[in-house]
């Protein structure tokens, strides 16, 4: 412990669980990834694993972090009203449901074959009176209504609509799931994210049994093939607390938590 932290009464644990706490909320990570190694973290801040232990035994009594005995440590859950994505990767809202204990259902789903329209014929490249496979599902978040999803796949292509695709969306996988299990080669996707107001007047109000306008995200995707060709048109609405979007840019590969100095001083890299 240094003579800093002894007068002001800081233990050297308090510090180191100040110091990873901080690190938490700088997003680099974010909840369920893996932590590193207790020995590695305890290297980059310059303390014993004793008392890396004791600091992370306290985040684990607040929910900041989970410890999974034989398989490590991991972030714990940080946003208690709903689910949260990186656009970095994509991942089944299923899975963000199972990493941070939130109860995801479905309460409706259609699949049906509609008119692409003026607007997703200039996406797909294809006719406006041409027909394709739309999916549009009504998502619950903790028994509420709190998101809908509207995908539409390139008329050209097909993929299976069956009853085991219903089990599949009822789960709340992603129907990109299906599209890749048809052998359609995905490679990116892009996405635009963008304020929208619904009233509790219009369908899509309705749908989510909404008392009063409420501001909400809309995220429109398309995934795309290694040569750009549009496979998929997706147009998500999520109330709030039903999914939190954001982007993580790390500008380089600078350990995440710089050493403790003397004095009790700890410096946390935002990266």
């Amino acid at each position: 412990m240094s003579a800093g932290s002894e007068r002001s009464g800081t233990s050297l644990v308090d510090v180191a669980e100040d110091a990873i706490r901080e690190w938490l909320r700088t997003g680099r990570r974010r909840p369920g990834d893996r932590l590193p190694p207790e020995q590695e973290l305890s290297a980059q801040l310059g303390i014993s694993r004793g008392t890396l232990r004791l600091a992370l035994e306290r985040l684990e009594q607040t929910g900041e972090i989970v410890r999974r005995q034989g398989s490590g440590t991991f972030v714990g859950r940080t946003d208690p009203t709903g689910l949260e994505e990186g656009l970095e990767s994509l991942v089944p809202y299923s899975e963000l449901a199972r990493r941070q204990g939130v109860e995801l259902g479905l309460a409706s789903l259609e699949i049906s074959e509609r008119r692409v329209g003026s607007g997703l014929g200039e996406v797909f490249g294809v006719d406006p009176d041409r027909e394709a496979i739309t999916f549009h599902r009504v998502l619950l978040v903790d028994g509420e209504r709190r998101a809908t999803m509207r995908d539409v796949i390139h008329p050209d292509l097909t993929i299976p609509t069956d009853a085991r695709a219903r089990r599949t969306l009822e789960r709340c996988e992603m129907v990109l799931d299906l599209v890749l299990g048809a052998g359609i080669p995905v490679s990116f996707a892009t996405a635009h994210i963008r304020p929208r107001l619904v009233t509790r007047k219009e369908r899509l109000g309705r749908e989510l049994e909404l008392r009063e306008t409420v501001a909400a995200q809309e995220l429109e995707t398309r995934m795309c093939t290694a040569e750009g060709r549009v496979v998929q048109a997706s147009v998500d609405i999520f109330l709030p607390g039903g999914l939190d979007l954001y982007v993580m840019r790390v500008l380089d590969e600078r350990p995440p938590v710089t050493p403790i100095v003397p004095g009790g001083v700890v410096s946390v890299s935002s990266g």
